[in-house]
């Protein structure tokens, strides 16, 4: 019997995602990423300097570093990368179902949802910010959405291997098992007239979704349509603006003095 096209598509997707690999660099990320005994490791790439200041990560991991000249580094980064002569291959880590990993149970998390934001230093700003500031995840759609990179490795500084950065399917499916789960959903746009601190008020001791979008555009109609409340962060001037990690950061502190 022929499989049908959506199960072959299903599986191509699930056989692509496994050959997956990410080359982190840095010496943070990468420490980080050997002391993290739930990240899949593959290749270290190091120079002497660099093996030096690792070297109690490298022996904690277990791993055998390949030493390169700093002239002629050896991983296959880009030339430009800031990689302090440590460069790292893994597989992307997997944090499990959103159902799981964002059960209430008896608290009243935070969660950070992320509809279209593709830059890697903004969502690796805000995996900071979430882990600072105690997030139960950042949540973000699998298309249009900055996928675990270097780049965003160096950004968080090591909050990618603690912070839960859960990518999915569909966000506004995603939004209704939050909210199926008790979660109020909170979109932020500067024109709404409710305010974040007004919403978090009326929200009192319960799960709450914070959803962001992308500078520019903001959030799409439908992301808009599955929030419960849209709101603003005020600003003291005629005008203001914050990007999206910033008015992440300031929503998670809003949220957590709730």
């Amino acid at each position: 019997m022929k499989k049908p096209t959506w199960v072959i598509e299903k599986e191509r997707s699930k056989r692509a995602a496994a050959a997956e690999t990410v080359w982190l660099f840095g010496l943070h990320a990468v420490r980080d990423a050997l002391m993290n005994p739930q990240r899949e490791r593959l290749r270290l790439v190091v120079t002497k300097n660099a093996a030096d200041r690792l070297a109690d990560a490298i022996a904690v991991c277990g791993m055998e570093p390949e030493i390169s000249d700093p002239r002629k580094f050896a991983a296959p980064i880009d030339s430009g990368s800031v990689h302090q002569g440590a460069a790292l291959e893994v597989k992307p880590l997997d944090w499990g179902a959103l159902t799981e990993l964002c059960e209430p149970k008896l608290a009243s998390p935070r969660v950070v949802l992320l509809d279209r934001v593709t830059d890697p230093h903004n969502v690796g700003a805000i995996l900071r910010s979430a882990e600072v500031f105690g997030a139960r995840a950042v949540i973000a759609p699998h298309r249009h959405s900055a996928p675990e990179t270097g780049a965003l490795a160096k950004t968080a500084s090591g909050a990618l291997e603690r912070q839960p950065y859960l990518r999915v399917q569909n966000l506004a499916d995603a939004m209704e098992d939050l909210r199926r789960m008790g979660y109020v959903l909170l979109g932020l746009d500067g024109t709404a007239e409710l305010s974040l601190d007004d919403a978090l008020a009326k929200a009192g001791d319960v799960p709450v979704g914070l959803v962001l979008g992308a500078e520019g555009p903001g959030l799409r109609e439908r992301t808009r349509a599955t929030c419960d409340h849209l709101v603003k962060i005020p600003f003291a001037g005629a005008f203001g603006s914050l990007n999206v990690s910033n008015a992440a950061a300031v929503a998670l502190y809003a949220a957590r003095r709730v």
